[in-house]
């Protein structure tokens, strides 16, 4: 059991680090895929499903297979 702790705390101590993207490990390849969809959600500052385009016109993203 000890051993699980010790992986587990190991794993929650861990952060994203621009490293990770050069990395080829499952969780290195994680925080890296995570960190973009972040930082793309924070650079477009908007949940509504709506991207600007460089002309500063709205295109909808498509949600087909979110709806219900």
């Amino acid at each position: 059991m000890a051993n699980n702790n010790q992986q587990s705390e190991k794993l929650a101590d861990r952060m994203y680090d621009t490293s990770d993207y050069k990395k080829k490990d499952n969780m290195s390849q994680g925080f890296a895929t995570t960190h973009e969809q972040v930082s793309d959600a924070y650079t477009e500052g908007t949940v509504d499903g709506v991207m600007e385009n460089v002309a500063g016109k709205d295109i909808p993203l498509q949600r087909k297979g979110y709806e219900k």
